[in-house]
């Protein structure tokens, strides 16, 4: 089972805590773990197939800023896709603007998948999730010149997608330069 944290802090090690927080979720099992952090309105992601010791050697070998203050962490068990480096989480939109972490399973995905396709997105990814965070992109790009909305854009972005997607799932997102976090669950 699929494992989200999230990490908002003033001080200290972020990218500690979230390993931290996700050595806590290891006994539900999972194939793949990951983190992103957010730092000078950049998204630093990495993510490593296998036990969390394989995502610490990758983060000893290509570090993320330990400066960051804002993270997200994943442990993945497969639904869609193969366990992979490619297919762990998180995952991004094509612009890299947004991160998202997903537990739970997205039915309708391929559906979505290929309206997203035709719409012009490519996908590095065979995972219900990636798709997701193409979605919310395209709503918020839908969104943006909208100056009536009564929720930030992220927030009616996130709904918006979900309104479409079929499953069960609780979901963490954020937008590179805007610190803000939303996360939903059904």
């Amino acid at each position: 089972m699929c494992g989200v944290i999230g990490c908002v802090q003033r001080e200290g090690d972020v990218v500690a805590d979230l390993l931290r927080g996700l050595s806590r979720l290891e006994y539900r099992g999972y194939d793949s773990a990951g983190v992103a952090v957010l730092h000078a309105g950049q998204a630093e992601v990495r993510r490593r197939l296998g036990k969390l010791k394989a995502l610490v050697g990758e983060l000893e070998r290509h570090p993320v800023s330990a400066e960051a203050s804002v993270g997200l962490g994943h442990t993945r068990w497969a639904t869609h896709g193969l366990p992979s480096d490619e297919n762990a989480h998180p995952h991004s939109d094509e612009s890299k603007r947004l991160v998202v972490v997903h537990n739970g399973i997205i039915e309708n995905y391929l559906e979505l998948k290929e309206r997203l396709l035709a719409l012009g997105h490519r996908f590095s990814s065979e995972t219900d999730s990636e798709v997701l965070a193409h979605l919310v992109e395209e709503k918020l790009n839908l969104l943006k010149d909208k100056a009536d909305l009564e929720l930030h854009p992220l927030t009616a972005a996130v709904h918006e997608a979900l309104k479409e997607a079929r499953g069960a799932w609780a979901i963490a997102v954020w937008q590179v330069g805007h610190q803000i976090a939303g996360a939903c669950w059904r």
